[in-house]
């Protein structure tokens, strides 16, 4: 029987768009905005976010990087001087052409990514050979005017990062944009207990204005992809269209090269659809803002003492583990476990007046685990030795059921019927082989609904034929729907 709560959630089996839904508002990590499009970052989705940005900063600084902040409009002529960004990004922009209560000389567009102020001020600051690399990344938020939106995974603002890179060589460029793909891919994996592919997009699907963007994407678990993180070499695009040049050491002058590279709070949505089930929120313990929670079970005479042991429980605990109690009147144990349950919350503790006559506490774990009691005791006196350990094999747990996930669904089709079969009755990343051709993939795109999600990097040479046209292909790529 299911709990109360998860009656709140629609079951993934019935209706799988309708149960992410219904997770984000129920584990309170967002609401809808009354603007069209936009959300209400709740403050348990915000602690999750925080959460993330505290290990990417971190990863970010240890690879040389610092951080800045550039401004949220950019004047309209900047996003004309580079012809594909312009192209790519027109139909999402938002444009203020109004400001105290006059016309402006000229439209400002609110930021829907910042390439193009950021490299007018890089031609300010870059002179010479000695000024580079510069590698800095700012956290903001973004607007892009979308037409259909779900929380998280696609909203007219969100928050994000963007890293911003300018250096001496193309192949330094190159370097930085594969370093911040694998930064991206040890996040997914070491913190958000995801297994990801990592490779090339196709040109039809990188970044506007990049010569190359490298990517990883993430399987959900009704086999759909999810891009997860992006890192772009801009080639001197950019550089071009904005002067920012530099004296070389032999004194000639040259254009840098420059890299973006970003994510986003749309990786709280990829968590929720990857680990999470019918009763509500999963988190990795790694990135879960509570990791612990005590509930504490007695009756009206007893609550001084139980309360009491509770608060000395969390005092000893909190130097290991992000810890926090719920000694809430008026509410039964039960409604504060399913609650919990449905925020996600690791592990649960559950203290009573014969635990503590025992020594010891209930331990329930968020998910189960095959060959472990639901419930289990634990004695007091070991839970600063035993819940680190414990959280790191939930942690553990999360990412091998991801990366099992992977495994099981790439599936590698030799033709294109096959590949629709594929497609329609399992899903997953279908492994094809593909020509090259922008003709083959469009084709793909508007008769499937699938695209190219990434060309593996680093894999052996498999020649073979299209899968839709019969010439010959060089190796396989990965197809998928995707959100």
């Amino acid at each position: 029987m299911r709990p109360l709560m998860a009656k709140l959630i629609t079951p993934r089996s019935e209706d799988y768009s309708r149960w992410y839904t219904d997770v984000v508002l129920q584990a309170q990590l967002a609401d809808y905005s009354p603007v069209r499009g936009c959300m209400v970052i709740r403050p348990l989705g915000m602690a999750l976010w925080e959460n993330m940005q505290k290990a990417l900063d971190r990863m970010f600084k240890e690879t040389g990087h610092e951080n800045a902040y550039f401004p949220l409009f950019i004047p309209e002529s900047f996003l004309h001087k580079e012809k594909e960004h312009v192209e790519g990004f027109a139909p999402e922009c938002a444009v203020v052409t109004h400001g105290g209560g006059q016309k402006l000389e000229e439209p400002l567009v609110v930021r829907p990514t910042s390439e193009t102020i950021i490299y007018s001020m890089y031609a300010k600051w870059i002179q010479s050979y000695r000024d580079l690399p510069v590698l800095i990344n700012q956290w903001a938020n973004v607007v892009r005017w979308e037409m259909r939106t779900r929380l998280f995974l696609r909203t007219m603002e969100f928050l994000w990062q963007e890293g911003h890179t300018a250096h001496a060589t193309n192949a330094e460029a190159e370097e930085e944009a594969i370093k911040m793909m694998n930064v991206y891919d040890a996040f997914a994996r070491d913190y958000m207990a995801v297994h990801c592919l990592k490779g090339l997009k196709s040109d039809a699907e990188k970044f506007a204005g990049a010569v190359r963007t490298y990517c990883i994407e993430a399987l959900m678990q009704d086999n759909k992809a999810l891009q997860a993180g992006t890192s772009h070499n801009l080639g001197q695009n950019f550089a071009k269209a904005f002067e920012v040049r530099y004296q070389t050491e032999a004194g000639g002058l040259e254009f840098v090269w420059n890299t973006s590279w970003g994510v986003s709070t749309r990786l709280i949505g990829a968590l929720v659809m990857c680990h999470s089930d019918d009763q509500g929120l999963v988190l990795p313990p790694r990135l879960a803002p509570t990791q612990v929670v005590v509930v504490p079970i007695y009756k009206e005479n007893e609550r001084e003492t139980v309360v009491a042991a509770m608060n000395d429980i969390i005092k000893t605990l909190s130097p290991v583990v992000r810890i926090k109690g719920d000694a809430r009147d008026g509410m039964r144990p039960g409604f504060k476990f399913n609650e919990w349950e449905m925020k996600g919350v690791p592990l649960r503790l559950e203290v009573g007046p014969r635990d503590l006559a025992a020594g010891q506490v209930t331990l329930a774990r968020r998910v189960a685990r095959d060959g472990v009691p639901a419930k289990q005791t634990m004695p007091i006196a070991s839970l600063g030795a035993a819940l680190p350990p414990l959280l790191e094999e939930i942690q553990k747990d999360l990412y091998d059921a991801s990366s099992r996930r992977l495994k099981d669904n790439i599936r590698p089709v030799e033709s294109y019927d096959e590949f629709k079969k594929v497609l329609e009755e399992e899903g997953g990343f279908l492994e094809a082989h593909w020509c090259g051709t922008a003709a083959c993939e469009a084709r793909v795109k508007e008769e499937t609904k699938a695209t190219i999600r990434c060309i593996p990097m680093g894999s052996s040479p498999a020649s073979g034929k299209c899968m839709v046209c019969g010439e010959l292909s060089p190796k396989r790529v990965y197809f998928a729907r995707a959100y």
